[in-house]
C-alpha cells in the first residue's frame, strides 16, 4: 500500500468513532476551548484528551495554546464540505425510502 492510502486511512479511522465525530462536527462551526469540547462528548476529560490527540495526530485537527487553555479547530478545510455530502447523501436515501415504502403501501390499498 502506498504511504498516501495509509495516511487517508488513519484519517478515516479518526472520524470513525462517534465521539470524535462529535468533535469534528462541533469544531466546523469554529474554534473551541477543551472545556467546551468535554460536555459535547459527555466524557472525562482525559477521554476527550484522548481523542483530540488521536484527531490532530491524523492531522484533522490543530491546536493553539492561549495562556492556560489549550483551544482546537480543523486543520482540513474539506471536513466540513465532506459532513455536508455525507448528509445529503442520507437524506436523500431516505427520502428515496420513504417514497418506496409509500408506494409500496398505496398498492396494498
Amino acid at each position: 500500500m502506498t504511504a498516501t492510502i495509509e495516511t487517508k486511512s488513519k484519517v478515516f479511522k479518526a472520524l470513525g468513532h462517534p465521539s470524535r465525530l462529535a468533535i469534528v462536527e462541533a469544531l466546523c462551526e469554529g474554534e473551541l476551548c477543551v472545556c467546551d469540547i468535554v460536555p459535547i462528548v459527555g466524557r472525562d476529560i482525559s477521554t476527550v484528551s484522548k481523542h483530540l490527540s488521536l484527531l490532530k495526530e491524523a492531522g484533522v485537527l490543530k491546536d493553539n495554546k492561549r495562556g492556560t487553555n489549550v483551544y482546537y479547530s480543523l486543520a482540513m478545510e474539506c471536513v466540513p464540505g465532506f459532513l455536508s455530502c455525507l448528509e445529503n447523501f442520507f437524506a436523500l436515501k431516505f427520502e428515496q425510502q420513504a417514497a418506496a415504502y409509500s408506494a409500496s403501501f398505496i398498492k396494498k390499498l
